[in-house]
């Protein structure tokens, strides 16, 4: 993180001193060269298992940050691909990617994940890395948020990882940097959200279903499994009930904010 390319360690300082929102615009010229930024393994995995259930017409690719995931939803939409995140300064980074020829339209809309502007214009919604930014909460908002993007028969999908337990380092560097963040908080504002252990999947699971979602959990077998069998990886995918979603419907619209 703190080579060439990355932040510095007073600019990371600074970002958490900051707002989420700022905190996202001084990070952003940076960010793909972070830790925070999906992997492409994770990327390629999550595009494999949703392959199966498409074709979708439209995707949206929530809270996206500086787009590394529009890319695997461009392979999946044949028609529009739409990032949505509220920094400004990760949008101008991303907005500076160049798609390939012969990949449908990418729109690129400044908007809260908590206050979506969008009627129900989409086929498929993914997420990625973005639920530590939700206080508990705000969850059955969120749900609720894209259900109504959702056409009927559109799916929520976004990947989730089984945690370190107490024998892995990683475990005490997310369990110290979840307290240290809860510390900063307690005693500086504007709060900066991001929780590497807040999320609780059972209870999220129930906020979608809650929502009128159906949930499914798909294995994401290339990332293995722990020594008790269970999976690494796996992909929630929540089903808005309808007709099947994907081949007609209208264009994804929405209110563009630079």
């Amino acid at each position: 993180m703190f080579g060439p390319a990355g932040p510095t360690l007073r600019e990371l300082t600074v970002q958490a001193l900051s707002s989420v929102e700022r905190g996202y615009d001084l990070l952003a010229p940076k960010f793909d060269h972070t830790p925070f930024r999906t992997p492409d393994d994770v990327l390629d995995a999550v595009a494999k298992a949703l392959a199966p259930l498409g074709p979708f017409a439209d995707g949206l690719d929530l809270c996206c940050g500086t787009g590394a995931g529009t890319r695997p939803l461009a392979g999946l939409c044949h028609r529009s691909v739409t990032g949505v995140d509220f920094s400004a300064g990760m949008l101008d980074v991303a907005r500076r990617r160049v798609p390939p020829a012969g990949e449908p339209r990418v729109a690129w809309v400044r908007g809260d994940a908590r206050a979506l502007p969008f009627t129900a214009a989409f086929d498929l919604v993914v997420s990625f890395g973005a639920f530590g930014h939700f206080l508990p909460r705000e969850l059955p908002g969120l749900c609720a948020q894209v259900h109504s993007v959702l056409r009927p028969g559109g799916r929520f999908a976004f990947p989730v990882f089984a945690p370190p337990g107490p024998a892995h380092p990683a475990f005490w560097l997310l369990l110290g940097f979840d307290a240290a963040m809860r510390v900063r908080n307690a005693l500086w504002r504007p709060p900066f959200v991001m929780y590497y252990r807040a999320l609780r999947l059972g209870a999220l699971i129930a906020e979608l279903e809650r929502a009128a979602f159906a949930v499914e959990l798909r294995v994401l077998p290339e990332f293995g499994r722990r020594a008790d069998g269970s999976p690494r990886g796996r992909l929630v995918v929540a089903h808005r009930a309808g007709p099947p979603a994907g081949r007609g419907g209208q264009p994804a619209a929405g209110r563009v904010n630079s």
